[in-house]
């Protein structure tokens, strides 16, 4: 199964839902700022991703810049950081077994469906 974290209020993610609506996939979504991830979920996520954390943080969100922006973080504390704040996760992370991409722009999901 299809697993999207998804932020109803983004206009990509939407845009995968639609995507995955219309190829009749079997998806999940998870509403990541309703129910936050644990530090060792979000550290696989990333693995999956095949990327670095700082690659996954929306670095225009106001959080970022007004608190983080010219600090330097381990990976660890990267991820510590987008627990505590998941906002500044990037998003719609999309994931379909052990493949997993971020859905900017959405079609980029086909990759993997």
């Amino acid at each position: 199964m299809i697993v999207i974290y998804h932020n109803p209020r983004c206009s990509k993610s939407r845009g995968c839902i639609e995507i995955l609506e219309t190829k009749n996939a079997d998806y999940k979504t998870i509403k990541y700022l309703d129910e936050p991830l644990e530090e060792e979920k979000l550290a696989k996520i990333i693995k999956l991703l095949n990327i670095k954390p700082i690659e996954l943080i929306r670095k225009n969100e106001a959080i970022w810049k007004d608190n983080f922006k010219n600090l330097e973080f381990t990976d660890d504390e990267l991820i510590k950081v987008m627990i505590k704040y998941p906002k500044l996760i990037e998003r719609p992370i999309v994931i379909n077994g052990n493949k997993a991409v971020i859905g900017r722009p959405p079609t980029r999901i086909l990759e993997i469906i």
